[in-house]
Order: C-alpha cells, then structure tokens, then sequence
C-alpha cells in the first residue's frame, strides 16, 4: 500500500475517492488538485436547481470545513494539472511546481464539446462549470429569448430550467428525438412531446449553419435556411474526457484513459482514472465503454480506493443515470441498445408517470422510468436478477 495518494480532479470522483480512502483506513498523505478555484461541489444542480434559482452555490458544496478537517486533505484547487511523469512519479502544475505521488488517482473528467459556428459571439455558452452555470443563469434575465443546442440530458434539462423561469425556449438537434442516445428513439420521441406541450419549441432533425446579431448573438440561422431569434444560446452537445494534459505522458488514450477491469491505467502499476475520464473493459456489454453519469464517478471511486487498499476487484457496476425534468424524474437503469424491444409495464406515453422496460437477446437490458418511484425501483431488482426476455413478446413473468 503506498503512503502517499495524489488526485488530480476535484469533483465527485476525486472527492468520493479520498473519503473512501479514508473509510478503509488509508492514513497516508491524500492531495487533491482542482483546476477551479472554488471548494469541490456537485455538478448536476447546475443545470436545474441552481438555474432556477432554487439552489445557491453553498448548496452544491461537497465538502464543509468538518468533513474537510476529518479528511486531512492537502488541497490544492485552481492549480491545473499540466503533465505527468510515471517513471519520475510526479504531477507537475501548470506553474511548474512538481507534485511527487506514490500512487495518482486521475478524475479529470470531460470537457464540453464547442461548436465553431457559433462559438466566438457574446451571448453564447457552454455549461460545465458552476462559473459556466452563474453566467447562463444570469443571461436568463426576463424577456430572454434562449436556444439550446443539444437535445441530450443536459439540453433538456436548461431548457425546462428556462420555461421555468417562464422564459421562450427551442431546442436544436439533428436528431429527431430528444436524449435519443440514452433513452432510444420510441421513448426520445415521448419525452419531446412532453417538452413540447409544455411551450419549448423544437426544431429537432436540424443543425445549426451559423450565428448573426450586432456585436452579440441575435439569431441562429439553420441548415435548411430558416432562422430562429435567440440571445441567449447554450451549446449542449457532448462532452470529451479531459485527457489532453496527459500529451506526452506515455499513457495508453483511446476515448479515454485505457484502464484494466480494476481501474489501473494499463501498462502502470501506480495509475488509476475515475469517472468521465475512464474507459475499462465491461463483460457486461462486450467491450470497452466509457461512462458520464454522477454514479459511475462515485461507484469507480469506491473500486479504485479498494485496489488502493489491497482488496481489488472487477469494476462492472450496472449503469444508471437520472434526470430531473417534467416535473418529474427521469430514472434509466441499464443501457437502452439499438435495436432493443420496448414494452411500456407500469402506465404508458399519454400518462403523466411510466415504466418502460428495454430487452433484447433474451435479457432484459434496460429500465426506463418516469416518475413511478416505487415501481421503478422494483424493476431495476427484476433488472439486476437478469430476468429473461422473449422477443417479440417483452420480459418473461417475474412470477414464473
């Protein structure tokens, strides 16, 4: 067990891997390296609650002094990672100030996608950070007129945050239907209707061609040639893992750092990725995968401060992510596929809550729920039972 533990990443990932250090009795020297200057705080209130109103940044705190204190942390925030050095064991600083580790945790996470179209006008954002998140929610200003690029999670979720705030919204895609990647075409497709129904334009199957305005944004101007007024515009099109520091490191990069089923950046002995940032072998799907969701930063945690303390294990978890929309939470437990079957079992799309369940290849492979607590969590058990499918005729009878 080494002594000594740098993470370079000061989110969900990095944070959740220092307290579990600390749970399994880690006593060594623990440092913790943030780009961002403001204590660690948790990311998915931005584009909702914080947006809204309903949350102000102490909320999103991860960390308070008491917590801090127990942790016995060595922070070092809005210090940037700028290389590492395995063979020499050192993180070094965009200062140039050399951070030795006998291990290094790498919780980066990702960075959000520009799109160059629009990307240099005033009045145009991204949404990562809570200083991406404070100048989107002061552009909400009455009487703005907003467009969201991107109609994944992230776009869905500003874009009901802004109706909230009684604003007029669109919504752009090429797609044509909202969170497809996540949810599936059939059941994307339900949820921009609900979008729609309650005012937010959509303009999905389209892209974005260009911007125009006096000296700020005013306008976008599609690919078919129409145009839609907007002075306020958040890009939410995907994010890429934030590995670009790593240049020159020898670390093996492919969609993200490579790891092994424990973690371990493959070809080290000291290396280890957390989160957005990680991309590991899943016997589950077949293949290496790469997941953005809050509970795969907090679960790889765990994994990584388990082989850091001398018991690994395969990392494999069952995916899950939520989203808070509608009014309601949209809950996917598992991976929608292409292709998959779906079969609605508790209520259905014209009703105000629903559970759908996703299957194919003779497994149930996924759940997706909204609202419908109860029995969402009932089938994400039935789920993690690996309850049969038939094809053609949905998931067999939990009775048999």
């Amino acid at each position: 067990m080494t002594d000594d533990v740098v993470i370079v990443g000061a989110s969900v990932g990095g944070v959740r891997t220092a307290e579990a250090l600390r749970r399994r009795g880690f006593g060594g020297r623990i440092t913790l390296i943030g780009a961002e200057p403001h204590l660690p705080y948790d990311r998915p209130p931005l584009s909702k609650a914080f947006l809204t109103g309903q949350a102000a940044a102490g909320d999103l705190a991860l960390l308070d002094d008491e917590r801090l204190g127990r942790l016995g942390l060595e922070l070092r925030l809005g210090q940037r990672a700028a290389a590492l050095d395995g063979p020499a064991r050192q993180v070094r600083l965009v200062s140039g100030e050399p951070v030795p580790f006998g291990a290094v945790v790498i919780a980066t996470g990702s960075l959000p996608r520009r799109l160059p179209a629009v990307d240099d006008w005033t009045g145009v954002h991204v949404l990562r950070t809570l200083d991406d998140a404070t100048a989107v929610r002061a552009a909400l200003a009455a009487g703005a007129r907003v467009a969201v690029i991107g109609g994944g999670f992230i776009g869905a979720e500003v874009a009901w945050s802004a109706r909230a705030l009684g604003l007029d919204v669109a919504i752009i895609d090429p797609l044509p239907a909202l969170m497809a990647r996540g949810l599936g075409p059939a059941l994307g497709k339900v949820l921009a209707a609900r979008h729609a129904e309650h005012g937010v334009t959509l303009r999905l199957g389209r892209s974005v061609a260009r911007a125009e305005g006096a000296g700020r944004v005013e306008r976008l101007v599609l690919d078919d040639g129409t145009s839609l007024d907007a002075d306020v515009v958040v890009v939410g099109i995907g994010a890429d893992p934030a590995v670009g520091w790593l240049a020159g490191s020898g670390l093996p990069v492919d969609g993200g750092l490579c790891c092994d089923a424990r973690l371990r950046v493959r070809g080290t002995d000291s290396v280890y990725a957390v989160g957005d940032v990680a991309r590991w072998p899943s016997a589950r799907y077949d293949g290496p995968v790469r997941r953005e969701h809050w509970t795969n930063a907090g679960e790889a945690a765990l994994a990584v401060a388990a082989a850091l303390t001398g018991t690994p294990a395969p990392f494999d978890p069952l995916p899950y992510v939520w989203s808070d929309q509608l009014g309601a939470r949209v809950q996917v437990f598992g991976q929608v596929r292409p292709g998959d079957e779906l079969l609605y079992v508790e209520g259905g799309p014209k009703e105000a809550e629903f559970v759908a369940a996703c299957g194919g290849g003779g497994r149930l492979q996924a759940v997706v729920a909204l609202g419908s607590r109860r029995a969402a969590l009932r089938w994400e058990r039935l789920l993690h039972s690996g309850l049969a499918w038939v094809d053609g005729y949905g998931p067999a009878d939990p009775a048999d």
